[in-house]
């Protein structure tokens, strides 16, 4: 049984324990002869809760800690010399796990069933070409003992999940059950469910910061790792950038900041003084019916997709510019470019700023346009003296938080300005940004304990570590000198 079909069946049996608990209810009222303390409803609702959420919880903590117990277990029983040479456990354990899912396609085929795959044997039978027939690709050649790890990985697999139902369903039934029994006139079940609401809306608003404290958790464990392999002295301050993962590698991160750094301020002084006129027309100057139609229509190119943005880039925008102005100039001839990706990405920014602006703006008071106005200011004057002064805090907000936007694109990057990692001031040449190497480093087949694939984790916290900042100083900026209207 997949998780979703008992994740359905954990809400039928809880529906169902909401319309009896309620019909439960008004009918020991009736025998009783007592009025409820709560409405039927409430009565209802605290089965429900009590049939689903503890049994939704077990379901969440059984997948998460299932293949991390199979995987060790399995881990354990694979000899060295099944590693292939400069190899470990871990990419040997991406063939178990592709074997597996592989024999389970094999099974829901109908090619095969379960006593031929238990009979299957890695040194008679071609297991390569058998998984190829169902879309699965090894990454190498196939021994007995990986063969048979595949096998006692599905076979654990499936006692495991078989075992989850059961715990799942009867923890629902069971559960279920005490909370029906408990029903009677005098049960405060409003207050039960409130509290269960409570605590779930507790849950939701922790899930954010749970998530952020393993993002960053995460980073910093994989970080470390890659900093005992390589110093971070070299790592900061070297202008070479030259993964081999074949060994003697350089790792310099001023080229990929440089890069970041470039496309960031290309794109931003594209975006910033577009964004912020249109703010300033559509806030101060657009009659109601064009700022009825003109705000949607720029909002409109927030909701485009990145890599729509990124073929843009590599289709239209470079070429252009490589034919018109690079090669006449001398400047280059390449159409991935600085100014390629830093183009397209501000146009990607301009409805981001104008929006935020356009918001910010209009929350500075009538009273004040009214008063410059009364002293004898034109309109023109008031927008430069009196408005743009009184919103500068969240105008200034606005643009940092573009900027943490810009630093972490991607796709256009990709697309747009290309993958060299160098040091230059030729805003027509291809660089490349650190977002776009922590994607190149983790794309295949990669051993997780190699430098060459721990250095994506020590860029994506560094990273992270640059946006925070910059969200942290936009909000200081707007918290310390914005105004208070009343």
């Amino acid at each position: 049984m997949t998780p979703g079909t008992l994740i359905l069946i954990v809400l039928a049996l809880a529906a169902i324990g909401y319309f009896t608990g309620k019909r439960r209810a008004i009918q020991t009222a009736k025998r009783d002869g007592r009025k409820l303390h709560s409405l039927p409803s409430y009565y209802g609702e605290s089965v429900a809760l009590f049939t689903a959420v503890p049994a939704l919880l077990l379901l969440a903590a059984w997948l998460f800690v299932q293949p991390v117990v199979i995987e060790n277990s399995i881990v354990g029983q694979i000899p060295e010399t099944a590693v292939p040479e400069g190899g470990a456990k871990s990419l040997v354990m991406v063939d178990v796990r592709r074997i597996a899912e592989g024999l389970d396609l094999i099974i829901a085929e109908g090619r095969l069933n379960e006593e031929d795959i238990s009979d299957m044997r890695a040194d008679v039978v071609d297991v390569r070409s058998r998984l190829a027939e169902v879309g699965v690709a090894l990454g190498s050649n196939v021994e007995p003992v990986v063969f048979q790890a595949a096998k006692e990985y599905r076979d654990l697999d499936l006692s495991a999940s078989f075992a989850r139902d059961i715990a799942v369903l009867l923890t629902a039934l069971v559960i279920g059950i005490w909370a029906f029994s408990r029903i009677r006139p005098t049960l405060r079940a409003r207050n039960i469910s409130e509290s269960f609401v409570k605590a779930l809306l507790i849950g939701a608003s922790l899930v954010a910061i749970l998530t952020t404290v393993g993002i960053v958790g995460s980073l910093l464990f994989e970080s470390l790792q890659f900093f005992r392999l390589y110093p971070a002295s070299e790592f900061y301050f070297s202008t070479v950038w030259n993964p081999q993962f074949r060994g003697g590698s350089d790792f310099g991160f001023l080229p990929l900041l440089w890069g970041t750094l470039y496309v960031s301020f290309v794109a931003l002084l594209v975006a910033v003084p577009i964004g912020l006129m249109i703010a300033i027309y559509l806030a101060e100057y657009a009659g109601s019916r064009l700022r009825s139609f003109a705000k949607p229509a720029i909002e409109i190119l927030a909701g485009i997709p990145t890599i729509v943005y990124g073929l843009f880039a590599l289709i239209t925008v470079g070429p252009f510019l490589r034919d018109w102005i690079a090669q006449p100039l001398g400047l280059g001839n390449s159409s991935s470019s600085v100014m390629t990706a830093g183009l397209v990405m501000g146009i990607m920014l301009i409805p981001f700023i104008s929006s935020l602006s356009d918001d910010i703006i209009n929350s500075v008071p009538q009273a004040m346009r009214d008063g410059s106005y009364g002293l004898g200011a034109t309109q023109s004057e008031t927008v430069r003296q009196v408005i743009l002064p009184a919103a500068l805090p969240g105008i200034v907000g606005a643009f940092l938080l573009a900027a943490s936007r810009a630093i972490g694109e991607t796709m256009i990057v990709v697309l747009g300005a290309g993958a060299a990692a160098r040091l230059d001031l030729n805003p027509f040449e291809a660089m490349t940004t650190v977002t776009v190497k922590i994607v190149s480093q983790l794309t295949g087949d990669t051993e997780f304990a190699s430098p060459e694939t721990l250095v994506a984790f020590a860029l994506g916290l560094t990273l992270f570590v640059f946006t925070l900042s910059l969200n942290v100083l936009a909000l200081y900026i707007v918290r310390k000198y914005r105004e208070q209207y009343e």
